[in-house]
């Protein structure tokens, strides 16, 4: 029958839709079989039947209303993360920037402390010996501090090193779990479609 030949084309179309394109046919056979129904104990069963195929089709609605409602909070809670990665890697950029800068102080006071050691041995040349140990002392503590500031700066640019290193690490992470749930739902959705066909033949 052409109605039959209809009916197999939609099945085999109807991949995502879960059966309702079956369903649906079903219900308006089992409608056109209870308006010609002879009897009233046909018309019954016709109608009970029409009935187990409606809930079918709600069940089904409400599955995939759920299903939609869940990959909408999934959506945000992934626009989220993404945001939240965003403004780290903008804070990494600025600590670095922050840190290049005070690499660079570093420098400056390098540079500063190399004119002081000069500047000292000049100095030791006058006969004042007193005064000349004084600034000494002077010019040994302020080498002693500019070395500790040096220090700080190189440890808190290999920590933010670290952290950039381990921030980009889990995009990197966080990217693969992606790729890993959407071949995941790949593989289901031609699994559930698999099991649809060998269930219609």
């Amino acid at each position: 029958f052409p109605s039959d030949e209809v009916i197999r084309k939609r099945l085999l179309i109807d991949g995502d839709g879960a059966g309702d394109d079956r369903r649906i046919n079903l219900l308006v056979k089992s409608f056109i079989k209870w308006c010609n129904s002879g009897s009233q104990e046909e018309g019954y069963t016709q109608y009970q039947r029409m009935l187990s195929t409606l809930s079918q089709c709600e069940f089904s609605m409400g599955k995939t209303l759920l299903v939609y409602d869940m990959n909408l909070r999934e959506m945000e809670n992934y626009e989220k993360i993404y945001k939240d990665i965003e403004n780290s890697i903008a804070a990494a950029h600025e600590k670095i920037s922050e840190c290049k800068k005070q690499i660079l102080q570093a420098k400056r006071i390098r540079k500063n402390r190399q004119e002081y050691d000069a500047l000292a041995k000049v100095i030791q040349h006058h006969p004042d010996r007193h005064e000349t140990l004084k600034q000494l002392e002077a010019l040994g503590k302020e080498l002693q501090h500019l070395s500790h500031i040096k220090e700080n700066v190189e440890d808190k640019l290999e920590l933010r090193r670290k952290q950039f290193h381990v921030l980009l690490s889990t995009i990197h992470e966080l990217q693969q779990t992606l790729e890993n749930d959407e071949k995941l739902s790949e593989a289901e959705e031609s699994q559930e479609t698999q099991i649809e066909t060998e269930t219609k033949q």
